[in-house]
């Protein structure tokens, strides 16, 4: 069995599935995609290929037909694992790292930072005690008298987001990245179990085989970033109405918002002002899923807990995002993509011995964006034939892991032929401006090929249930 195959295989298993129904699957494979040192394709392919099954399941239990047949294709998934690289805005490219989101050379090492909103490059420099518009040089200057560990303890004492480049010996032999090996690659347990009086998914999504997988679903997107974004874009694909809810108090890059903005609508709560949080209750009250995206406990002071929601929302999927994990001594902090390749191991596998190195796809935001959708699907499936309240949980940390420790080595041979793009992006005029896109990689038969709307301004629809 290829590790491809093996992945998928390992990853339906996580999920709860029948094995039976890996047999729907096949894959087209495309030299030169997402090639790394790292098995990224074949991650990729599983990621992909379990949260398209999970979705030609959900189809199945709709219409009470057979469940379609499924096709990963490389070239659409090493598109999609890129997406906001081919963004283009009336023909722009977006900025996705900000000047001062880069690796820096310490006294003894390296450390990666995470600059890309303001507040956080705020913090950052007065961390090192810099002026607000210190320039890379006099950054890196900084940096360069200071140990790896000491900036990453100062910066992220002071709100910043800073991380010393590790090995993976060095991150196994750390208490977080102990903490995440003991962690299986995703979690799925029950809430409020006693509680069966929810409505189940069959009575709202039954009718027209012609319907989305998750049409009527209602699902509350509180995340931000890539990581949950690329579920609930997923989510949205598949017919879910996703209205996603954010704080007027923390800026977002209206790029990255586009990116994977499409097929939902966005809009802003304050939920510590009363008026706001009656009318996130209100939502709450007609909601099926809730994906929330913030560090463990961020979220807790406006009763947004599992077991919380599921009092005041029986029957809902809850499914929760976060960079570190809710467990180990880094539960709490905050975290990307970037971040997670240097602490884990990979940035020194990917690297040499002159400089750090990345992935070919910021992989651990798309893949555990497919990841949390497949679960998410799973769930409605599940929840479906047994009601309940549904949680899931997933980290950045944890498919790290898995990609360094759990696949094995590539399939094929390192390649120096490229794949074309081309055949995998899409234009769409929004009120963005002309749109140019990476289409979905998640396709089974009789599935929708493209989402039903292109992204809108963020935080500008109204927060109600379409």
């Amino acid at each position: 069995m290829t590790g491809s195959a093996a992945g998928t295989e390992f990853v339906w298993a996580a999920l709860g599935g029948d094995p039976a129904l890996l047999s729907r699957l096949s894959t087209v494979v495309r030299p030169g995609a997402l090639d790394a040192r790292l098995p990224v394709r074949e991650l990729a392919r599983a990621c992909v290929g379990a949260c398209a099954l999970a979705g030609a399941e959900l189809t199945a239990v709709r219409t009470g037909g057979n469940v379609p047949g499924v096709l990963v294709d490389d070239g659409a998934v090493a598109t999609a694992f890129v997406s906001e690289r081919h963004l283009l805005v009336d023909g722009r490219a977006p900025v996705n790292f900000a000047p001062l989101s880069r690796f820096w050379r310490t006294a003894d090492g390296w450390v990666r930072t995470h600059a890309n909103y303001p507040h956080h490059q705020a913090r950052l420099l007065e961390s090192l005690r810099l002026d607000a518009d210190a320039s890379v040089e006099t950054v890196a200057a900084c940096l360069g008298e200071r140990s790896a560990a000491e900036v990453e303890d100062t910066v992220y004492a002071a709100g910043g987001l800073a991380v010393a480049l590790r090995t993976p010996a060095e991150w196994a032999a750390h208490e977080q990245g102990a903490a995440v090996a003991r962690h299986p690659l995703l979690s799925r347990e029950s809430v409020a179990e006693a509680d069966r009086s929810a409505p189940s998914a069959p009575a709202r999504l039954s009718g027209d085989p012609l319907r989305p997988a998750a049409a009527c679903v209602r699902v509350l997107d509180l995340t931000r970033v890539i990581a949950g974004p690329v579920a609930t874009r997923t989510l949205a694909l598949l017919g879910a109405d996703v209205l996603r809810v954010d704080t007027p108090w923390l800026p977002e890059d209206p790029d990255a918002h586009a990116d994977t903005g499409f097929g939902k609508r966005s809009t802003k709560l304050d939920l510590g002002v009363r008026a706001d949080r009656r009318t996130f209750e209100d939502l709450l009250a007609g909601a099926d899923v809730v994906v929330t995206g913030y560090r463990p406990g961020a979220l807790d002071r406006f009763a947004l807990t599992p077991e919380a929601l599921a009092v005041r929302r029986p029957g809902l999927v809850v499914a929760q995002l976060s960079a570190w994990g809710g467990y180990g001594p880094w539960s709490g902090r905050r975290g990307f993509d970037s971040l997670v390749q240097v602490a884990t191991g990979i940035a020194a596998i990917e690297g040499s011995a002159e400089r750090p190195g990345a992935l070919p796809a910021q992989a651990l935001d798309h893949g555990t964006g497919y990841l949390l959708a497949a679960a998410v699907l799973r769930s409605l499936t599940e929840r479906s034939r047994e009601g309940g309240t549904q949680l899931v949980r997933l980290a950045l940390a944890r498919t790290a892991a898995w990609l360094v420790d759990g696949l094995g080595p590539p399939d094929e041979e390192r390649s120096e032929a490229s794949y074309d793009p081309e055949p995998w992006l899409a234009g769409t005029d929004s009120d963005l401006g002309r749109l140019k896109y990476a289409r979905t990689p998640v396709s089974f038969a009789g599935g929708p090929a493209d989402w039903a709307r292109p992204p809108g301004r963020w935080g500008t629809d109204a927060a109600r249930w379409a």
